[in-house]
């Protein structure tokens, strides 16, 4: 074989070992938390509390434990061992407490979301009980800033309520996401409906897609896929959902935010679980737990 094919080769094999590099690296998730330790990455403030008699610091988020019990089986015996995951629990306050409007959670990302890019954000969620209120996504604010603006501090958004709006709207519990006018319920493309409201105490395997680049440059907008419940398989239910502000800069912090209500009207404090929170860079549609 002359030099000039050997060289032609050698090149080959190169650019082929960059390019599985390359494919290997993009598919990589960043770990924002699994709850398996502590919550001293977390700054938690209500900023409007309005309970009476007034309860300092009114919000539940905690960790907590939940047992899992896996079998293993040989062709002579079958063995079977208990492990212990944890997952945040986020509640706005106590059973039968009630006016505390705004119970910010918040966690700093592993790596900013500069204005142009895309990631893929992965999030497990368990709701606890109904009635309730949550709302959670990403802010591109300051703790000082998210504090000030709470709701209005959240770009891509994601919500799970049944209660009733001002306008009468009632809620049922379909997970929901932002969009111009409001909210609007994640869909059943297949059956071409609203999907259906989601079930206590199951987990949902969450993607959320989120392009930060310029309005202009059809970016401020985010696709949402939803494993579990009525979707056995990863399913596309949400296309285009639209950022709540539209500011245009880099996304940095992981926001959830949950609320009782008003005093006279409480929507009530069922509790939303939280697990294995991860991002990745660009679309990134694998399950970062396999």
């Amino acid at each position: 074989m002359s030099s000039k094919h050997i060289l032609i080769l050698c090149l080959f094999s190169m650019l082929s070992a960059c390019s599985t590099i390359q494919k290997s690296t993009s598919s990589d998730w960043l770990f924002i938390d699994d709850f398996e330790n502590s919550l001293s990455k977390w700054q938690s403030v209500d900023t409007q509390n309005e309970t009476k008699p007034q309860v300092k610091n009114p919000q539940i988020t905690v960790i907590q434990p939940a047992q899992a019990t896996t079998s293993t089986s040989t062709s002579t015996s079958t063995s079977t061992s208990t492990s212990t995951n944890h997952y945040l629990l986020k509640k706005p306050a106590r059973d039968g407490i009630v006016g505390n409007r705004k119970a910010l959670s918040y966690t700093k990302l592993p790596q900013a979301v500069e204005v142009g890019q895309t990631y893929t954000f992965y999030i497990r969620i368990n709701v606890a009980a109904f009635p309730n209120n949550h709302a959670f996504g990403l802010s591109n604010l300051t703790p000082e800033l998210i504090n000030k603006h709470a709701y209005d501090a959240f770009e891509p958004t994601l919500r799970v309520t049944d209660k009733t709006e001002s306008n009468g709207l009632v809620n049922d519990g379909v997970l929901m996401v932002k969009t111009g006018n409001g909210y609007s319920n994640i869909q059943n493309y297949t059956t071409k409906q609203s999907a259906k409201p989601l079930q206590t105490n199951t987990w949902y395997d969450v993607w959320y897609v989120v392009n930060n680049a310029a309005a202009s440059k059809q970016g401020q907008q985010y696709d949402v896929y939803v494993k579990g419940g009525e979707f056995s398989k990863q399913t596309l239910v949400y296309k285009n959902a639209q950022f709540r502000m539209k500011r245009e800069q880099p996304l940095i912090y992981f926001l959830a935010n949950c609320n009782t209500g008003p005093i006279k009207k409480p929507y009530g404090n069922g509790g939303l679980r939280y697990d294995d929170l991860y991002m990745s860079k660009g679309t990134n549609l694998n399950n970062p737990m396999l």
